[in-house]
């Protein structure tokens, strides 16, 4: 399959793994904090910031009961209606704009993920140069027609959506106008637990849908996504923060700069260690055959003495005769003196 191309940065397994830093609510509601996080993102190496284009009323609706409360114990937000905590997590739409701009001072590509369809006027009228597709949006088939109408790259995250969910958006991202896109593996809960991450489908979606593939990652730390490039992902998507002890809605999941800076460095290194299916020595593994085992003589030989386990041995370094003919040799007559710390050779040995 093709590299597919977002701005500056191509994007495919022959390229570096593109390294968004997902900043969501962290900025806690200050724009100098959010230009801060820009600034560490790029200072950690990452190629792309993105945020999240929302309000609570865009969302959801302003009720602090039944289903728009939530209960559950084992969430982050427990306690908060969902009205509240998307107050709490939004960015402001005019903030865009100037954290946009701050990402192009560092190179960078600034990009979003849309919740509705006014997200994506915005967007537009910001030209940025791709779409993020959340997973509780994945199955949102209007929301996925509008964006893919831009005819920009859309990065689609697959938390919890089946094959043929799945199936049904990327027809109709292709049909609506969208010709690139990646899909990214994604567990949607937080944090994700490494045994709940199921790596594994990003070689099957990347089969299965004929396109490239990369990797949502909400676990804590960065050895999931490692695993995940060495197991296709050609994106790794990660949340960000400046510090998690600041707080903030997606703190307790984010990745401080440090972590960061060893996400882009480790998962570069296992890019450039899938290399090809290769086996014989490399070129800079040529010099080392010398040091393999071979057949030296070790004891003061006369002409026509015999070979035996006594005198015969396989040592390093590799001079000699490969220690597949040791068997062969034992018994046999040289056909002249030789001395200790000789290499083995057909010429040494009498027909």
């Amino acid at each position: 399959m093709d590299d597919i191309k977002i701005g500056a940065f191509n994007i495919g397994r022959s390229h570096r793994p593109f390294i968004i830093a997902e900043m969501s609510g962290n900025h806690n509601h200050s724009l100098d904090r959010a230009l801060a996080i820009v600034d560490a993102a790029a200072k950690a190496g990452v190629q792309a910031l993105k945020l999240q284009t929302y309000t609570a009323d865009t969302m959801t609706l302003d009720i602090d009961q039944g289903e728009f409360f939530i209960e559950d114990p084992n969430s982050l937000w427990q306690g908060n209606s969902l009205y509240k905590l998307y107050q709490q997590a939004y960015t402001s739409w005019e903030w865009h704009k100037p954290i946009f701009d701050r990402c192009k001072e560092h190179g960078l590509l600034g990009f979003s993920t849309p919740f509705d369809e006014t997200a994506v006027e915005l967007l537009e009228s910001l030209d940025v140069p791709c779409y993020k597709v959340a997973s509780f949006e994945n199955t949102d088939i209007p929301l996925i027609r509008k964006i893919a109408s831009t005819g920009k790259p859309m990065l689609i995250s697959t938390g919890m959506a089946t094959i043929t969910e799945l199936a049904e958006t990327v027809q109709v991202a292709r049909d609506a106008g969208c010709k690139d896109m990646v899909l990214l593996k994604c567990t949607s809960t937080y944090p994700a637990t490494p045994d709940n991450t199921n790596l594994l489908t990003i070689p099957h979606l990347r089969e299965l849908f004929n396109m490239q593939v990369g990797l949502s990652d909400h676990t804590m730390g960065i050895g999931v996504a490692v695993a995940g490039v060495a197991l296709g992902a050609c994106v790794i998507e990660k949340h960000f923060t400046l510090s998690r002890s600041d707080g903030g809605v997606d703190s307790a999941f984010s990745m401080e700069p440090q972590e960061m800076q060893a996400l882009v460095a480790e998962s570069k290194q296992a890019w450039q260690a899938l290399g090809k299916v290769s086996y014989g020595p490399t070129e800079k593994e040529v010099p080392s055959l010398k040091h393999r085992r071979s057949l030296y003589v070790v004891k003061d030989m006369k002409a026509g003495d015999i070979l035996t386990q006594e005198n015969l041995r396989t040592i390093r370094p590799g001079l000699g005769l490969s220690p597949k003919y040791y068997d062969l040799l034992l018994g046999k007559r040289v056909r002249c003196d030789i001395k200790r710390g000789t290499p083995v050779n057909w010429d040494l040995i009498l027909a």
